[in-house]
């Protein structure tokens, strides 16, 4: 009798052994996929972020904020950098604000709306690029900026277009 229940406790020991190989066996061949998915994805996301940055220095590349020459420029005028592109970009936008036809923007806009600046890009110490709208026509202008030895801001227009409508 002794001897029957030594032999049940090995065969259900042996057989809870079995169970747990299977078991851990399954488990790891599990995590062992997803290590692999996760480092080809890990792979895939280093190169959509090395691509990114590339497009990054790309766009940036006409920009007054990684310009050393621009900031130099009005460095060498007695200004701070980052007091004066968020003046020269608040006064664009305040000329939203006038009553009537836009000052800068050579398009009457249509009927009941206004013609506004929506989005501004400061290329260097000289130059701007600017969208706007009326809700149905857009365009863009390019503009030339100069701070007199007056401390006056002035806007010259150069070149402006308005995008086809339908």
């Amino acid at each position: 009798m002794k001897q029957r229940i030594f032999m049940y406790l090995f065969v259900f020991a042996a057989l809870l052994v079995l169970f747990q190989y299977v078991s851990a066996k399954r488990i790891f061949e599990d995590i062992n996929k997803k290590l692999a998915t996760s480092e080809s994805q890990l792979e895939i996301y280093k190169d959509s972020v090395a691509a990114l940055q590339n497009d990054i220095l790309e766009v940036s590349h006409f920009n007054l904020d990684r310009n050393e020459d621009a900031i130099s420029y009005f460095e060498d005028e007695g200004y701070e950098i980052d007091e004066l592109i968020p003046f020269i970009k608040d006064e664009l936008y305040k000329l939203n604000e006038v009553k009537g036809e836009h000052p800068i923007i050579p398009y009457a806009a249509s009927e009941g709306r206004k013609m506004l600046l929506n989005t501004v890009k400061m290329l260097n110490h000289k130059w701007i690029v600017a969208d706007f709208s009326d809700g149905e026509f857009w365009g863009e202008i390019f503009l030339t900026y100069e701070i007199t030895d007056k401390k006056e801001l002035k806007f010259n227009l150069v070149e402006y277009f308005l995008y086809p409508f339908d």
